[in-house]
């Protein structure tokens, strides 16, 4: 997905947007990047994080960087910040979500002017740049960003270093989080909230939808008032948001462990003890250990030092390597134990299957899962957060295929309703697949219960294709 974090201060502000980035490396795969503007004008610095931490990689860069006013971002596409030399005057720009309709805004662009837009390795157009295209139409950098959330198809947020200050922007449905913090001299943006405590920032205002500001060190000044329709991604609480950030005011991990706890209520069993699938699975086992009273434990450990998130590889053997080689079971406490795992969802159930292999190995007598949201039917088509290269790579889908035949029409959507004879059959399905005692996903509803907004503000497309 990525997330970004940015500074305007009365000071040097290259360590807080050092580790304010750092913050969010949980987020992106591929890229890290820093812009700063000073005295001696812009400078930039973007590395490859694939394979290594962001702070190891840009550590040795700090001592040449300076400035009052800077922005970092963790990317999984691009490669960012993107530095831009327009009419508006020079400026950096990041941005965080799917710019769907890129091709089509490119050829607008070319229409507008002779310009020429960079291409990525993948032989796709640099959406980052697409998007200071769309900016540059205008007269203004508020314009220029007005622009941009009317015309992007998907979802953008974003980050503007200019020499008058940060413009920071939420995407027009509010699918990703921006939130404005402040501290004696320094005022800051940023996706995640678990950025701020350690550098001393307060939250100061939750962006909303559509909403865009000019950050400075006095203070923020609201260029265009926030939208109130609103679509923020729910998987924000289930999977890739960190434990100790919160969104529309509501904290990460007791989202999980509600999640946890509604599954236990939903769905027991007569289990030894409950564990969870690190890392964010564990917010959800120990709400549901919590509220079943069952003991909770860790019959494997994350080998975390050195290995990877599973996803980062772009190669599903790569992503089953990674995940194989950073999950050590405990076979002490699995022997002849009936285990029940929350996890916070099955995407393919690709590495999922090798770990449930992988434990009745090592002695488990039964494996039961509870995921914490309901079965993925639909590729999400607004963030990327996962990197099926089809949504027919889906679980789901390959249970949809092998039950009504793989040339039949069938609407996912058909399946999406618990309790249906399809739903319990895609369901069964995939419990045989991997090699479950039971498998019993999370209903929809106990999900929003549990983040605890109406699902009207809520993006729920992943699960019931409702945008």
């Amino acid at each position: 997905m990525g997330g970004f974090f940015g500074v305007a201060a009365r000071h040097n502000c290259v360590a807080d947007v050092f580790y304010g980035t750092d913050y969010h490396s949980h987020l992106g795969t591929k890229r890290g990047g820093m812009a700063f503007v000073g005295a001696n004008g812009f400078a930039r610095v973007i590395h490859n994080i694939e394979n290594t931490q962001f702070r190891s990689k840009f550590d040795p860069d700090l001592g040449r960087m300076g400035g009052r006013t800077g922005i970092g971002i963790i990317s999984d596409t691009d490669d960012q910040p993107v530095l831009i030399r327009s009419h508006l005057g020079d400026y950096a720009i990041v941005t965080v979500g799917v710019v769907a309709n890129a091709e089509a805004l490119a050829r607008e662009a070319f229409g507008h002017r002779r310009i020429h837009l960079s291409e990525l390795g993948s032989g796709d157009i640099n959406p980052t740049e697409v998007v200071a295209s769309l900016i540059d139409m205008e007269d203004s950098f508020a314009s220029g960003i007005r622009r941009v959330l009317a015309e992007v198809e998907g979802s953008c947020s974003l980050l503007v270093l200019t020499r008058d200050g940060i413009y920071a922007a939420r995407d027009r449905r509010g699918r990703t989080p921006v939130i404005i913090g402040r501290k004696e001299g320094a005022m800051a943006v940023a996706l995640e909230t678990c950025s701020f405590p350690n550098l001393d920032y307060a939250i100061e205002k939750v962006l909303g939808p559509g909403e865009i500001v000019r950050i400075t060190a006095d203070g923020c000044e609201v260029l265009k008032v926030a939208e109130e329709r609103m679509h923020i991604c729910s998987f924000l609480w289930v999977y890739y948001g960190y434990p100790a950030s919160t969104y529309e005011g509501i904290n990460v991990e007791a989202v999980r462990n509600r999640c946890g706890a509604a599954l236990a209520r939903r769905f027991p069993a007569a289990v030894d003890f409950v564990a969870g699938i690190p890392d964010s699975g564990i917010g959800h086992g120990l709400g549901y250990a919590t509220e079943a009273g069952i003991p909770f434990k860790r019959p494997f450990v994350k080998y975390s030092p050195t290995w990877a998130r599973s996803f980062m590889p772009q190669h599903q053997e790569a992503r089953d390597l990674v995940a194989r080689m950073k999950l050590i079971p405990i076979r002490e406490l699995l022997a002849g134990m009936r285990i029940l795992f929350c996890e916070d969802s099955i995407v393919r159930g690709t590495q999922l299957s090798d770990t449930i292999r992988r434990l009745y190995d090592a002695g488990a007598a039964e494996i039961h899962m509870r995921p914490a949201c309901p079965p993925l039917l639909y590729g999400c088509k607004f963030l990327n957060f996962s990197r099926s290269r089809s949504e027919m790579d889906l679980a789901t889908r390959k249970a949809i295929r092998a039950l009504a035949g793989p040339q039949a029409v069938q609407d996912p959507g058909l399946y999406a309703q618990a309790g249906t004879v399809l739903y319990e059959g895609m369901e069964d399905w995939i419990r045989k697949q991997l090699g479950l005692t039971t498998l019993k996903y999370q209903l929809l509803g106990d999900l929003i219960a549990a983040i605890g907004l109406p699902k009207e503000k809520l993006c729920t497309y992943c699960w019931d294709g409702s945008e």
